[in-house]
């Protein structure tokens, strides 16, 4: 029996379920499919907002993101490399402290709850609060960090915004700080999801600590784990915020990010077709990442459940 006809004998129209997802479809065609398609057309065109005539040239500017000489080509991969070094550093330490903090907080102790909310708390902080702060923690001069470092006999205070590599520092750091405590919480809930049968038989066998977590805890969690690695990742190699406002992408660029520069050539150098090129080329690496994760830990889970 057909749909329409099951509704007939109801006595009911067959267009009704198609009005409930009409909202969801006008909101997906309007801020979805049509942003994309209208991308698209501007990177395959010389995109003028002065003027009326917007040449076709094809892919003349994705050619130009894998040319070597071109301003383009040698920003954009600079600009993916340290996005990539964010992620390297960023995701592993995102995913260890949390599940960390969520292994200790599990322990019946006084006041848990009360420290979760604590860990948690940064993540409603605007990305702006978040930078302002951990900028002024690492000034070059006046910096928390600097005032404890001249306070200890055998260091010294560093210039941390301004030296290449030491201004990865806060960044990761106040990274980590504001944004833990939503993968706390995802571990927190898979652990108290897990039958204390399983606990309470490795107990019976004499298993230690470290054996309970690598044959129970570890695989148990592992679907939370792949959810929280995904959306880490795909998070961090969206840094903008962060980089914007502790060290406005210096010094020498070392902190500027894909996004950052995508920014800059389309607001900053009104060159709205390359960076809607930039666009499109860093949004295929991002689903070929994500893709291979995908692949990588579903494999791993299942050789876990063989």
């Amino acid at each position: 029996m057909t749909s329409s006809n099951y509704f007939k004998r109801r006595g009911g129209n067959p267009l009704v379920p198609y009005l409930y997802l009409l909202p969801h479809a006008l909101l997906f065609l309007v801020f979805i499919v049509y942003p994309i398609g209208f991308g698209i057309y501007v990177s395959l065109h010389r995109w003028n907002i002065l003027s009326d005539v917007q040449p076709f040239v094809g892919l003349e500017f994705y050619r130009t993101i894998f040319t070597p000489g071109t301003p383009q080509f040698q920003f954009f991969w600079k600009t993916l490399l340290n996005t990539l070094f964010f992620v390297v550093v960023s995701v592993p330490a995102l995913i260890v402290s949390a599940l960390g903090l969520a292994l200790l907080l599990q322990h019946p102790i006084p006041g848990r709850n009360i420290f979760r909310t604590i860990f948690f708390l940064p993540t409603i902080l605007a990305v702006s609060i978040m930078g302002i702060l951990w900028k002024w923690m690492f000034e070059n001069r006046t910096g928390l960090v600097n005032i404890l470092l001249e306070g200890l006999p055998f260091a010294r205070s560093l210039p941390f915004l301004t030296t290449p590599g030491w201004a990865w520092l806060p960044i990761v750091i106040g990274t980590v700080w504001w944004t833990v405590g939503f993968n706390m919480i995802l571990y927190s809930a898979a652990l108290n999801n897990i039958p204390k049968t399983y606990y309470e038989a490795a107990e019976l066998d004499g298993a230690n600590r470290w054996n309970v977590f690598r044959f129970i805890t570890w695989p148990m969690l592992s679907p939370v784990t792949l959810f929280a690695t995904v959306s880490t990742t795909i998070g961090s190699f969206q840094l903008f915020g962060q980089s914007q406002v502790i060290t406005a992408g210096g010094p020498l660029r070392t902190t500027q990010s894909v996004m950052m520069y995508i920014t800059e050539e389309a607001f900053t150098n009104f060159q709205f077709s390359s960076a809607a090129a930039m666009s499109f080329t860093f949004g295929l690496m991002l689903l070929v990442v994500t893709a291979f994760q995908f692949r990588l830990m579903i494999r791993d889970l299942g050789r876990g459940n063989s």
